[in-house]
Order: C-alpha cells, then structure tokens, then sequence
C-alpha cells in the first residue's frame, strides 16, 4: 500500500543547501562583514546538503520499498484566470532517484572542495555558489509543474554563469561564462515557447493535468500550418534541453565551461545542470510518446552529439577537456535512448554515468594538483607511483565509461545501444551505428587520456613551463624534486574513492528494478505497442551476470577493447606512431582542432549577422524610421503646416475681403460647372 511522504521532510531538502548558501554568501563575504571564516562557511554548507543527502536517502527508502508518493501543491503564488502558478513537490521514482544522485554528488563536490580551493581567495563565496546550485537542482528535480521547473531550469544556468566565471580576473573564464549565459538563452527561448504552447492549449502548467490532456492535444494541428501540436511542443521543449544538455549545435559552452574551478566541472557535468534536459525529456514522455517525429528528431541529434563529440575527446590534450568531451558523448547516448523511447534506459544511464564522470573530473582535478597545475596530459606519464589512490581511481572510472562487464557503465551503455537496435524509427540506423563505433571512440580516448597520464616515462622535464619555471628557480636539481607529482590530501582522496564504489556496482544492483521492475512504473509512460524497444529488452534480460557474461561475446566489448588495446599500443608501445596518423590526416586534424569550425560559424556568423541585422534595425528602424520619420518628421510637418498658417493670418482687414471675395468666387465658378 503507498504511503504519503511528509511536505516539511521534502521541504527540508532543497532548503537546507539554501540556507547554508546565504549564510556562507553573506556572512563569509565581505558583502557581510567576513563574521564567519572558512572553517564554519565550508562547515554549514557541507552540513546542509549531507542533511539534504540523508533526507533524500530516506525519502527513496519510502519511495522504493513502501511504495510512498507525493503530489501535491505548497505554495499558490498567484491565480490568473484559470491558471494556477503554484509551488509544489511530484515525488515518485524519478524524483526520488534524482533527489539522490544530486545530493550525493554534491555532497562528494563539497567535501573535495576543502582541499582543491585550500589556497583561493573566494573560497567562501565558491561554497556558497555550490551549495546554491545544489538547491536550485533540487527545486528543479522535485517541480510538479512546469512554473517551477522553469525557475529551477534558469536557476542552474544563472548559478552556473558565477561558478564557470568565480575567477573573474581571467579573460577566458568571462568569455566562457558568457558564452554558456548566451546560448543557453537560444535552447531556454525554444524551452519557454513550448511550456506556452502547453499553457495556451492545456489552460495549466501542472504536470498532472497536463499529462491528463496529452491526448486532446495531440488531435490539434499547429494554427495556420498542417503540424501537429504536439510536435512543435515536444520539439520546443527539447530544444531547451539540447542548450541545457549541450547537445548539437548547442553543445558549444560545455567545453568551454572547463574554465571555472574543476569542482564545478564535475558538479555541472555528472549530476546537475546537463542532466536537467534529460530529466525534463523523461518526466514529459507522456507527451513525446504522441509524436515520432519528435522522437526521431532526439534520436538524430543525440546520435550525432554521441559519435563527433566523441572524436573531438582524441585530439584533446588538457585533461579537464577530454572529460569534458567524453560528457558530451554520453549525454548524446542519453538523448538517443530518449528518442527510442526507452527514457528509463537514459535517466538509468544519467545515474551510472554520474557517478563515473563525477570521479573522473575529481580524479583529473587531484592530478592537477598533484602535477603542480599542469592540465597538459603530453606532459605527465608515470604518475601512478605517485599518486596511487587517484590513479586506482581514475581506472575504475575509465573502466566503467568504456562499458566494461559488471561496472556500473557497462549495464546501461549496452542497454542503450540494444534499445536503439530494436527502435523503428527512421534515424534508428544512424543512431545504432552512431552509439556502435561511439564504444571503440569512447575506449579510445579514455585510455588515452589514461595511458599518458599514469603509464610510460615521466615528462615532466620536457614541459616548457617547468622548464620556465626551473630557470627562475635557479637551482634546477631542488626544484625538480620539489616538484614531483605527490598524492592529494584525504579530502581530496576521500571523496574519489566514494564515488568509485558506486561507479562499479551502482549497476549490477539497480539494472532489475529500475529498467525491468516498477521503480518508474508512475513516472514514466512507453506506448508499448509503437515502440517497444523496453520489451525487446525485457526479453532479452536474464540477471545481470548472464548480461555480463553475454557481452564478452558481443561487438560492443570486443570495440571497447580494440579501443583500449589501439591506444596502448600507440601511446606505450609505439608513441610515434600518432604523429604519423597526424601527418597523413592533416585536413582531418585540422576540422577537429577547429571543432568543425563551430565557434567560427557562431562567432563570424551568427554573432556578426545579429549585430549587423541589431545595427539595421537601429539605424534603419529606430534613427530613420522612428526618429528621423516618425517623430521628427512629424513636427517639421507641424512646423511647416504652421508657416503657412502663419503668413494666411496677417492681421490686416484687405487681406480677409480678399479671400472672402475670391472664396466667393471659387464658390460660384464651382456651381456654375456643375450645372
């Protein structure tokens, strides 16, 4: 029997991350005096999301085993008409596990942050900025309506426009945050336009009733076209979540966000904002089950963002971006379980994917340290001796991003890409090819990144920058033993072994009832008989083991582990060999260094022909049109009218029996004519 769940416990949630943000922002600033230091301002917010993580906890406790539930509204902030704009929790499987993840992560987040901003002057300020993105997540996760999942949605973009600029002082930091402020507003424009459409033809924002609806609305056409309704809504509302998800073309930001502290790398690309378009897609299935060419149009685009992004990770060489990359790629094999309607498949995989990403972002960040701040992996090797417990670490994450049996990737990678073999959409073959040479990209790249950091000879005397540094420090044989990668403190180390636990079982363990019980049985809805690709699933699932043990026989392991065995071999075995390739595949190099000339179109194209058509419309519109025409045009008629006026009215009597008599005469010479 389902229970009902406590408001005040739900609201405790998202409220204590708040409370310890203000507190941290304003006391631990100079904003409020600097009344509390460092210790109590990491202290209170570490407190409040713990707190936030424990509720969340028990509250997927209730909701997983008893079979709890709540929907209800809180707040009624304001009543229009009929529409109802309310504050309110919608908490079932979904929610639950969201609630979870988040926190946890964010928990993970907090506590590494001790260590890696020890020496940053805005240490308080960056506590508060992630406890607050912590809140506005939760807000988001826990909406059931689509006013405050708006708020939570512009809330997480707003926060991560101060975290991916917290070193304000850096020029590339302040173009990155803008760059992720700006086109994130292209997708939210997209976002809005369809919770409008929802308004205006659903008369309510919540989730509930809308869904309720999702059948009439899709008997509508789009007014003054032959579209139906309810695909230019679900194209709209995912339109959103290709800004928020970075998928293609909107993906530009996300590499570029590496700018901010790799603390908040990890928070935005394991669990918070770029999972917010995933979820949003998967609460709204009800309605993107009404329209394939909806679907099809996700299934497209998250094939192309999971293969080329995925090439983009190879010739990377900071170790921040290369994660970065392997993000966008998954969060493209995310989108594409979405679009063959298997979302329990892709909000399974935003979990296991979490937890894996967020170790390996906080690995590369514990590596940073340890190298001294060097992000250029050409210029490590051999750091495994150093830093065992990151290096362990970082093999278990790649392991389970590369899909290896039994690891927390491996369940929901292959279960995708079994989804998307057994779809019948149209772009159903791209997407299945796609995802397939996706596996060998994906191994590729990770064990890359891997091999040279930790594996070979040490570098560290061929950096220039060490080389530069060396020279200052005058005595070169002290200051290279000075510098020498060490292992990171047990705050830092802490953390990367936490999150490796769940990185390798996290799948073996919930795989059964999250894709195959009814952990998602009110939260998700499949129309089975169009699209039925969880059934072929269904059919194909036998425990976990027998999956495990299946897959040794399958194409994804033996491309995952050519993926492996092709960068051993050229990074260790024959580390000439991929300045070869990269001789003869110049042109080829070159578009992915330019990141298929992205930025250029969007920087020469987009932007200049904004502001060429911002500056028509100004001096066209608004200095001719308006002004010149408009306002001013309209006072010299005035003026001119006036003159003439003026000279009629002389003042002298002559002039008025002039025009008396020749009025007269007009008058009759007029009367005469007509007869």
């Amino acid at each position: 029997m389902s229970q009902t769940l406590s408001a005040s416990t739900l609201l405790a949630v998202p409220m204590a991350p708040l409370a310890a943000a203000v507190l941290a922002g304003i006391l631990g600033t100079k904003f409020g005096g600097n009344w509390i230091g460092r210790r109590m301002s990491h202290s209170l917010t570490i407190l409040g999301v713990m707190l936030s993580f424990i509720l969340s906890a028990m509250t997927l406790k209730s909701v997983a085993l008893d079979g709890a539930r709540f929907n209800e509204t809180l707040y009624t902030w304001m009543v229009v008409g009929g529409l109802k704009m309310e504050i309110g929790f919608l908490v079932d499987g979904l929610t639950a596990m969201m609630m979870c993840v988040v926190t946890f992560v964010s928990l993970m987040v907090h506590i590494y942050t001790i260590g890696y901003m020890e020496e940053d002057e805005g240490y308080n300020r960056f506590f508060a900025y992630i406890s607050l993105f912590t809140f506005s997540m939760l807000m988001l996760v826990m909406s059931n309506n689509m006013l405050q999942l708006f708020f939570g949605w512009e809330a997480v973009g707003l926060v991560s426009y101060l975290l991916i600029g917290f070193w304000f002082n850096k020029p590339t930091a302040i173009f990155a945050n803008m760059k992720a402020f700006l086109v994130n507003r292209v997708g939210d424009f997209g976002f809005i336009l369809g919770i409008g459409l929802i308004v205006a033809f659903a008369g309510t924002l919540n989730y509930t009733e809308a869904f309720a609806k999702a059948g009439d609305l899709a008997k509508l056409s789009f007014p003054g076209t032959d579209w139906m309704l309810i695909t230019v809504i679900c194209i709209c509302l995912f339109i959103g979540a290709m800004g928020k998800s970075a998928q293609f073309p909107l993906h530009v930001w996300l590499p570029d966000s590496m700018e901010g502290p790799t603390p908040i790398s990890a928070l935005i690309h394991a669990a918070t904002m770029v999972t917010a378009g995933i979820f949003m897609v998967a609460r709204m299935s009800p309605l993107f089950e009404l329209s394939d060419t909806a679907l099809n149009f996700v299934l497209v685009i998250g094939a192309i963002t999971a293969l080329f992004m995925g090439f983009l990770g190879i010739i990377q060489n900071d170790i921040k971006r290369v994660v970065a990359y392997s993000t966008l790629s998954q969060l493209g094999y995310m989108t594409v379980a979405l679009g063959a309607s298997a979302y329990s498949v892709a909000v399974f995989h935003l979990m296991t994917h979490a937890f894996f990403k967020a170790l390996l972002f906080l690995a590369a960040g514990s590596v940073i340290m340890g190298m001294h701040h060097n992000q250029d992996i050409r210029w490590m090797g051999g750091v495994r001796k150093y830093m065992p417990i990151t290096w362990i670490t970082t093999l278990l994450g790649s392991l389970a991003l590369i899909g290896t049996p039994l690891f927390a990737g491996f369940y929901s990678k292959d279960s995708i890409i079994e989804a998307v073999h057994a779809s019948h959409l149209p772009g159903a073959g791209f997407a299945s090819f796609a995802v397939l040479a996706g596996v060998f990209v994906t191994a590729f790249y990770s064990f890359r990144m891997y091999f040279l950091v930790f594996h070979g000879k040490e570098r560290f005397d061929q950096n220039p920058d060490a080389h530069h540094d060396a020279h200052h420090a005058g005595d070169h044989g002290h200051h290279q033993e000075q510098h020498q990668p060490h292992e990171s403190p047990w705050v830092v180390t802490v953390p990367l072994i936490l999150l490796a636990i769940p990185s390798v079982v996290i799948g073996f363990m919930t795989i059964q009832p999250m894709l195959f019980g009814e952990f998602f049985k009110d939260a998700i809805f499949v129309n089975a008989e169009k699209h039925a690709a969880m059934e072929e699933l269904a059919k194909l699932f036998h425990g976990p083991v027998q999956m495990a043990w299946h897959a040794l026989t399958t194409l994804p392991f033996w491309l995952a582990l050519a993926g492996v065995a092709s960068a051993y071999y050229m990074y260790i075995v024959n580390p000439a060999l991929p300045a070869a390739i990269k001789r003869r595949v110049e042109p080829i190099y070159t578009l992915l260094e330019n990141k298929y000339y992205m930025d250029w179109f969007n920087e020469n194209v987009l932007a200049r022909g904004a502001r060429a058509l911002g500056v028509g419309l100004w001096k066209g519109g608004d200095q001719f049109l308006i002004d010149g025409t408009l306002v001013n045009g309209s006072w010299k008629v005035v003026a001119w009218v006036s003159g003439l006026a003026r000279r009629v009215q002389s003042g002298y009597l002559y002039h008025y029996a002039l025009a008396m008599i020749l009025g007269v005469f007009v008058l009759m010479t007029y009367f005469v004519w007509l007869k």
